[in-house]
């Protein structure tokens, strides 16, 4: 976490969220020091919300959490990408990515990878 550049964005580094098993990207967030180290001690990916002035889970309300499968820089250290497994829409809107939803196959290829682990898992 040394290697991050925090400061050139005023504390806060933008962070790609991406999906682990499709590679679809959902959204973009801000992570702060504090948010960066949460959503690695908790596998839950946590931002801060610039609007609200705080640290928010993603799904804190929803129950639709960002579970957390790795995270890395870019070669400049002020940027992140999250790659994480969506457990049910990203966006506020009840789409799958916060650009749009996804194409009818991908949604339902999402639907049977997520049956499939449910399986595995039992």
């Amino acid at each position: 976490m040394d290697a991050l550049d925090f400061e050139k964005g005023g504390g806060l580094l933008p962070a790609v969220v991406q999906d682990a098993r499709s590679g679809a990207v959902l959204m973009l967030g801000y992570m702060n020091r504090e948010a960066l180290e949460k959503t690695l001690q908790s596998g839950r990916v946590t931002f801060f919300s610039r609007s609200k002035n705080r640290l928010w889970t993603k799904g804190e309300s929803s129950g639709n959490f960002l579970h957390l499968v790795e995270c890395r820089a870019d070669c400049d250290g002020d940027t992140l990408l999250v790659q994480a497994v969506p457990e049910g829409p990203v966006c506020h809107r009840g789409t799958d990515t916060c650009f749009g939803d996804l194409p009818p196959g991908y949604r339902m290829l999402r639907r049977l990878e997520a049956l499939i682990a449910e399986r595995k898992a039992r």
